[in-house]
């Protein structure tokens, strides 16, 4: 499947109705469908690019851009105790939606050093 065929490019291309948050010419922002947390956003990038691991030095500004954009979101819905953001990138890295995005998830507490947030589960020894 190519990039343009995910649900993100089909919500591009306005195929797909979704509230934008926030849009410009490298992204665009809405709300996750299945959230994680109390605020829970996706930074969309309109270059299709499958994942992180796919990014090429020349995308450099614009993975800058996204994480620019996230903080600015993140501001706008009043996450000042602090936030997380996430890029899953491939299969193992638990990524569902082959188009680059960002995750930003917030309104919620994170114990200080802990990497996992509410609804998840540390791995366990077995």
């Amino acid at each position: 499947m190519s990039d343009g065929d995910t649900i993100f490019g089909r919500i591009l291309r306005g195929e797909l109705p979704a509230e934008r948050l926030y849009e410009d010419e490298h992204c665009i922002v809405i709300r996750d469908i299945n959230p994680q947390a109390p605020v829970h956003l996706l930074v969309i990038s309109r270059r299709e690019i499958t994942s992180l691991a796919d990014a090429e030095d020349s995308d450099g500004a614009l993975l800058g851009h996204l994480l620019l954009v996230a903080r600015q979101q993140a501001q706008e819905q009043g996450l000042d105790a602090g936030y997380r953001v996430i890029i899953n990138s491939g299969v193992g890295g638990g990524q569902t939606v082959f188009h680059l995005h960002v995750h930003v998830l917030g309104g919620f507490g994170i114990s200080a050093g802990a990497l996992f947030g509410q609804g998840e589960r540390e791995p366990q020894d077995d």
